[in-house]
């Protein structure tokens, strides 16, 4: 099949490899917008919904690639996505000229770099685009998509991101591989967002500040931020550490930003320090913690929970108005 031919959904056939928390949502997604989905997880049973919506089984990655036109791959680690490359059973040996394998999870470029000559003179092409948005934006179709490709291949494949994102927020980032490093960078600064976010507001209510005062002071001066003034919410409201993303799956992704930081020559010393802080809250709290537990951190060192008071719901909802 041509690339032109994928802006015809009905006869375009998506394959997808990985099932979890982002890929259940995102393969909702791709039948509802009519996309034909042929799927595999290592468990047959996170299939059971997409099954049912019409979506075909294969047992293998290598299967997957055979029935499929595009090929997507939204697996949690570098270590899991090259082991669902390699083999007979694997994603290579089943594609062929003319397809296309998307790697929309959250990794380094050294992973499709190692396939990529290969692949390329086999007549396949290979794009990064990793996402933003969690599992909320995952099931609701409302994901950041950040895609390393060609001018060619962006176009071409815009129907597929689509169905899946935010069409505002699909944005082509250069060249393969810049999808990867925008998306590391963007968790970098996030994750260094939360730790400063705790870390100030914790010293400031120690020093006798009311949270909400702290925080409106904050949002008012150039120290603003869009953690600080809304992803921070969860916490202070509701007391939701994000459950959604664990902590082992932040942790892994600190890890893979310093190792690209060391890849470029570039010191990563702050970000450092914010992934020794994010393995110490996996410790204390378990690897299925939620990402933003960290915060919980400083709490404990505070001996109280961060909360806003009611009534700053409903200041924030009368300020919104």
């Amino acid at each position: 099949m041509s690339h032109a031919d994928l802006h015809t959904t009905e006869n375009t056939i998506v394959g997808f490899i990985g099932l979890g928390n982002m890929g259940s949502g995102m393969t909702r997604n791709l039948l509802t917008s009519g996309f034909r989905l042929v799927v595999t997880d290592v468990r047959r049973e996170a299939a059971a919904e997409q099954l049912a919506a019409g979506a075909e089984w294969a047992d293998t990655a290598a299967d997957v690639a055979r029935r499929s036109d595009v090929v997507i791959t939204m697996l949690p680690t570098p270590r899991i996505i090259e082991a669902a490359l390699q083999g007979t059973d694997g994603l290579l040996a089943g594609l062929s000229q003319g397809k296309t394998w998307i790697d929309m999870s959250t990794s380094v470029p050294d992973v499709a770099n190692h396939v990529r000559a290969e692949a390329a003179e086999r007549g396949i092409e290979i794009v990064d685009a990793p996402v933003s948005g969690m599992s909320v934006g995952a099931a609701n179709g409302a994901l950041q998509i950040f895609v390393g490709a060609t001018d060619d291949q962006f176009a071409s494949l815009f129907p597929v991101f689509e169905a899946m994102g935010d069409p505002k927020r699909i944005l082509h980032v250069g060249r393969p591989g810049a999808g990867y490093a925008v998306k590391l960078m963007i968790n970098q600064l996030w994750f260094s967002h939360l730790v400063a976010t705790a870390e100030v507001l914790a010293i400031g209510t120690a020093a006798g500040v009311e949270l909400d005062v702290l925080r409106r002071s904050l949002i008012a001066s150039p120290a603003n931020s869009n953690f600080l003034e809304h992803d921070v919410r969860s916490i202070l409201d509701h007391g939701d550490y994000d459950e959604g993303f664990a902590i082992a799956l932040a942790c892994k992704d600190l890890g893979l930003s310093i190792d690209l930081s060391r890849s470029v020559g570039i010191p990563a010393e702050l970000s450092s320090l914010v992934e020794q802080i994010y393995r110490r809250a996996k410790r204390s709290y378990g690897d299925r913690a939620g990402e933003m537990t960290p915060f919980k951190l400083y709490e404990d060192l505070l001996g109280t929970e961060l909360r806003l008071p009611a009534e700053a719901d409903v200041a924030s909802a009368e300020a919104a108005a």
